[in-house]
């Protein structure tokens, strides 16, 4: 493999770019109009303008990327994360053309793309699932049936997609059809695909993910896990490796059950495994993610592994040159995803120019961004600017760490979820482990930061008011003395 596409833009084309170019492989970018001065542009060997700034126009089209890999002699297309990384058709079509695609084959991807088809698969390697059905919901009366008898409150989860759409928690049967139609309705806006399920509503979850690797040569293994529970609108905004709530008994418990649901569909490749956990430490297999994470870096600095450089092996068709026995856990990292929003109001995109933009730099930071200052953040994209992530000896170390970093970065021109991240950094709930994936909506609801804030806009009024008093003499208007020189002239 001596050429490879990146079938993606911002931070993580970039990240992927880097690891090719310390590997001997040429890299091939493309881009639409919006990011033509992108650093991921600039960085690699070659680059293609494919359309106009919406991902419907350029980065969607997978016949015209596909098309100029082909022309310019790429051996292999990489799809980052997002867009086309999860489309089993893409999958066929790059194979078709004889192009290798660095990630599983399209059988696991459609199959771990329907959480109703996962089910399935992995049902024969008894894995720990949440009570639910295992089909799709057709009418009122089957799902009041189901719920009465799995118990309220139940999650109805729409079977394509992810992110928290077509996903409604209902508590009680009177409000279940109309939710049972919102679900539906997005589900079907969302992704072509109104089917929906019904599952326990696991209450004070954890979200605890495995990341895995499987070769061409039937190893399969995982990396350990991790803690992603700090989410706003069921998406993650901080995640650490490894968990603070994991014992090394369910550690291994819960690696042996994902290296079982990748075998279940002979995975391939880097992929994740997402789980939740309960105050108990019962865990029950959520999905299957079939390709890199965001937040793989923590992965990364607790292992010392790089998991580009193992995606592009394994498609290589390379064995994996370590075993599980060969891995251990070192330190502890944690990860912000810088996202250009206002978390002070209720974590609203927050677009325009990045006036000032000044990364944190030091030993145990790590960076993974695709901005630089005087860009601009458009509409069109995911608002990530950047991956903020630390690494130290042990959590609390990291956390210090984190708070380092964060007293280095400076971004203006727009909000960002910065001042989210020392919010967290600080929390007593995050700080002792315990929290779940209601973090947000219980520590971090508008009356909570109206109420911190409270005591500084007093000592602000208070100082102000003093400073006024001290210089009052200097800060007194002159009387002001008319003269009727006009009227005389």
């Amino acid at each position: 493999m001596k050429k490879i596409l990146v079938a993606n833009r911002g931070e993580i084309a970039l990240r992927v770019m880097r690891t090719a170019k310390r590997m001997g492989i040429k890299t091939v970018a493309v881009y639409s109009e919006a990011d033509r001065h992108a650093p991921h542009v600039r960085f690699a060997d070659e680059a293609f303008c494919i359309g106009p700034a919406p991902s419907s126009e350029s980065y969607l089209l997978g016949d015209k990327i596909i098309r100029i890999a082909k022309e310019n002699g790429v051996d292999g297309i990489h799809p980052g994360y997002g867009f086309l990384s999860e489309n089993a058709g893409f999958v066929e079509a790059v194979q078709a053309a004889g192009i290798t695609f660095i990630g599983p084959d399209s059988h696991a991807v459609r199959v771990m793309g329907s959480k109703l088809a996962a089910k399935e698969a992995v049902k024969d390697f008894d894995i720990p699932m949440v009570p639910g059905t295992d089909k799709a919901i057709q009418d009122i009366e089957e799902a009041k049936s189901i719920a009465a008898s799995i118990g309220f409150p139940i999650l109805i989860k729409a079977s394509a997609g992810g992110g928290g759409k077509g996903m409604r928690v209902v508590r009680e049967e009177g409000e279940l059809q109309e939710q049972l139609e919102r679900a539906v309705s997005e589900a079907t806006s969302a992704f072509g695909d109104g089917s929906v399920f019904i599952e326990k509503f696991v209450e004070n979850p954890r979200h605890i993910e495995i990341q895995i690797l499987a070769d061409k040569h039937g190893n399969t293994l995982h990396l350990f896990e991790r803690e992603c529970s700090v989410q706003r609108r069921h998406q993650k905004v901080i995640e650490e490796a490894p968990s603070a709530l994991l014992t090394d008994e369910v550690r291994a418990k819960m690696g042996q059950a994902a290296v079982d649901v990748a075998k279940s569909v002979d995975y391939v490749g880097a992929g994740t495994v997402e789980f939740l956990a309960d105050d108990d430490l019962n865990f029950y297999f959520l999905e299957m993610n079939t390709r890199l994470q965001v937040e793989h870096p923590v992965t990364e600095m607790i292992t010392g592994l790089d998991l580009v450089e193992q995606q592009i092996k394994i498609a290589r068709g390379e064995k994996l040159s370590f075993a599980q026995e060969d891995l251990s856990i070192t330190g502890h990292s944690i990860e912000l995803r810088v996202y250009a929003e206002d978390p002070h109001e209720n974590f609203m995109p927050s677009t325009g120019n990045l006036s000032v933009y000044i990364p944190p730099v030091g030993e145990g930071i790590r960076l993974d961004d695709g901005y630089e200052q005087g860009m601009d953040i458009p509409v069109y994209y995911d608002p990530m600017i950047a991956k903020l992530v630390v690494h130290a000896d042990n959590r609390a170390a990291a956390v210090d760490k984190m708070l380092e970093a964060l007293e280095q970065y400076r971004i203006e021109g727009i909000k960002t979820t910065l001042p989210f991240g020392r919010f967290v950094m600080h929390h007593e709930a995050f700080l002792s482990g315990k929290f779940n994936t209601h973090f947000v909506s219980k520590y971090y609801n508008k009356e909570t930061i109206q109420e911190l804030a409270a005591p500084f806009a007093e000592a602000a009024a208070l100082l102000s008011v003093h400073l006024v008093e001290k210089n009052k003499d200097a800060l007194k208007v002159p009387v002001q003395q008319t003269s009727d020189w006009w009227s005389k002239s």
